[in-house]
């Protein structure tokens, strides 16, 4: 098992579609010196597939184990930040590996959340009813990356460059001094 201070990523971020996990990410890996990774191109590349084609030809059972053994891979091999798809908490085995990790949930409204997704993206989750879904998702997955975030950072009317630095406040607010050298002042003042 991995922990903040040894091997693993230095960052996590779950949350859910149209959070903005991937921008942040990329802007936490930059200020922070590190890789990024996201397991849903993880998923895509390893498939030759898009997600939406993945849910089509394979159904989402396939899509689910793909994405267990692409986050089961990243936390294993990556210590950049990470970004999980949102419905990687669904997984009990991917909530136990989290366990321990520098885990931050991005949480946001259904309206600006369908603002950034967008209604003609291609979502499979969202094809019918997209707000009245994203709800429905999020009441079955809010409790689960509640449960695996070691700090929650709200991305309403917030710019992507304000909550990676939200994240990284959380983060050293959320850690005992020291314990992940990785993230710290010194690597994004």
């Amino acid at each position: 098992m991995t922990g903040p201070s040894g091997p693993g990523p230095a960052v996590v971020l779950v949350g859910p579609m149209g959070v903005g996990k991937s921008t942040v990410g990329e802007l936490l890996a930059e200020r922070l010196g590190l890789g990024y990774r996201d397991t849903d191109a993880d998923v895509v590349e390893r498939a030759g597939l898009s997600i939406a084609e993945i849910f089509i030809d394979a159904g989402e059972a396939r899509f689910r184990e793909l994405e267990r053994e692409a986050v089961r891979l990243a936390v294993a091999e990556h210590t950049g930040v990470l970004a999980l798809g949102g419905g990687a908490i669904l997984d009990d085995a991917t909530r136990a590996l989290l366990t321990g990790l520098p885990v931050v949930f991005l949480d946001v409204g259904v309206t600006t959340a369908l603002k950034r997704v967008g209604l003609n993206a291609p979502r499979p989750l969202l094809a019918v009813n997209p707000r009245a879904k994203w709800r429905e998702l999020m009441e079955e997955r809010r409790p689960l990356y509640t449960e695996v975030a070691r700090a929650v950072v709200n991305t309403d009317e917030r710019t992507p460059e304000a909550v990676a630095e939200a994240v990284l406040e959380a983060l050293e607010a959320a850690q005992s001094p020291g314990t992940n050298p990785r993230i710290s002042r010194e690597n994004h003042a």
